[in-house]
Order: structure tokens, then sequence, then C-alpha cells
């Protein structure tokens, strides 16, 4: 289920106008009339802590494109996508979580890939999307796991994870029932919450085949980031980024740490 129906309501996604930084990494529009056919945008996949301590990349994009990831300090990873697509790229270790806008070049144009790619200091990744769920990079899971909840400043909120293909999921929130989805084939979930999020600690619980999950976490109205576009923030369970979206909307995307 996507949240985009639901973005009047909630509210959450781009909120005014705004110029986007030059290495924002937005969804591209199929082309119409006489442009190029369209291109599907680059994407990453996995993401893995190598033993010599670098964070290793993998995803797929155009047979033989040049793809990019760019950060607000003017950081810039490279590789040459295969044959088949698939490219790999290194990023050095640090502290903390490093964005990235992630895009390529193929027959001199530029197709820049949806949201933003976080990677945290423990080699683990996910892609942040305005006004939806985020896209954690995480191995299949048989149970549901919830692995990450994104909000906006008037509430609207989506909690996202992975489970079995197919199965339906519920959300409760404060053991209050507050929605469901349906595990996609590639066995990822998003349920949009049917009210507004309060500020505050909350239990989510999710119940699908396969079990049930349970995470307690913390929410509050978060002021814009000053001094760039994100704010990242080491909690109990993982991370929080609160990040400026392209339309100049403030989302926060809270990562849990689930591995195992």
């Amino acid at each position: 289920m996507a949240l985009a129906g639901l973005l009047p309501l909630l509210g959450l996604g781009g909120c005014g106008p705004g110029e986007n930084p030059p290495w924002k990494a937005e969804a591209p529009k199929a082309p119409t009339g006489g442009e190029a056919a369209y291109v599907a945008p680059p994407i990453a996949l996995a993401s893995s802590m190598s033993q010599t301590g670098v964070v290793v990349l993998s995803g797929s994009a155009a047979p033989g494109a040049t793809v990019r990831l760019g950060t607000p300090s003017g950081e810039v990873l490279s590789a040459v996508a295969d044959d088949k697509g698939a490219w790999t790229a290194t990023a050095p270790k640090v502290d903390t979580v490093r964005l990235y806008g992630l895009s390529m070049v193929i027959d001199d144009r530029t197709v820049q890939s949806e949201g933003y790619l976080a990677l945290t200091a423990d080699g683990g990744a996910a892609q942040l999307r305005a006004g939806t769920a985020a896209r954690v990079m995480s191995p299949p899971s048989r149970r549901p796991r919830i692995l990450a909840i994104d909000y906006d400043r008037d509430g609207g909120a989506v909690v996202s994870g992975v489970g079995t293909p197919s199965a339906a999921v519920g959300l409760r929130v404060n053991r209050v029932a507050r929605g469901d989805a349906m595990v996609d084939r590639h066995g990822r979930f998003a349920i949009p919450l049917s009210q507004p999020l309060g500020a505050g600690p909350h239990e989510f619980e999710v119940a699908a085949e396969g079990g049930e999950d349970l995470i307690e976490a913390a929410t509050a109205r978060q002021d814009p980031p000053q001094g760039g576009p994100y704010r990242a923030t080491r909690t109990a369970q993982g991370w929080q980024i609160d990040w400026m979206t392209p339309g100049g909307g403030l989302q926060t995307t809270l990562l849990f740490d689930r591995r195992g």
C-alpha cells in the first residue's frame, strides 16, 4: 500500500517550494512527446561491511552506465555498470550516517534515482523516499520485522519492514489497530497509519503469517537541521535521520538495528 493517496490527510511529504540541492536524486518522470524513451533509474540493492572496513554497495543500472553517488559535502563515489547492468561501489566507513544522491549517466543523459541513499556506520543502507516509507536493505524474513518508521511534523506516518511475500500484515499502535497492508513479492510491506501520530513514546506491533514483531520508539516534532540538508542522531534502537525533502518539507526516518 502506498502512502501517496493519504498525503492530503496525513501531510507526509514535501510541503512547499524550495531549491533542490545539487546532490539531489529525485525520481525521474517518464518523457513525453519527442523526448527519448524512458530509462529506469539506477537503484541500490545491497550493502555490507567488508573485512577491510569499507562499505560495499551494489545495485542495478542501465548496462554500461556510469553510476554516481554524491554527498552534500562534495564526496563522490562512482562505478560503471557491466553488460547486465550490475554495479558495485565502495564507501569509507564513518561513525555516523551519510546521505547520497544516486544517479547515472547513459548516452549523455543523466537519470536520477528516487530519494536519497542513507548509509549507516555499521554498513547498513536504506533508500529514503519523500512522503512514503524508507526501503531498508535487509535479507528476506518469514517473520514480520519492523525496520523503519517515517513521519512528518503533522503526524503523517508509515511503518515499514519485511515479511513473507503475499501475506497480510496488520499494525497496532499502543494496542489500537492503525492499518494493514500486503507484503509484496519482494518481501516488503509499508503501512500508512490511519490517523496522525502524536508525539511521545509508542509501541508499534505488526502481526502476519510467521508471527509478530513489536518495537518501542518515541516520536517528536523536529526542527529543520541547521548547516546542512539532514541531521543524524544515534538512538538506543538505531538511527534517527531528520532530512529535508526535495519539495522543501521536513521528514524524520527512524532506522532500527534489526539484523540477525
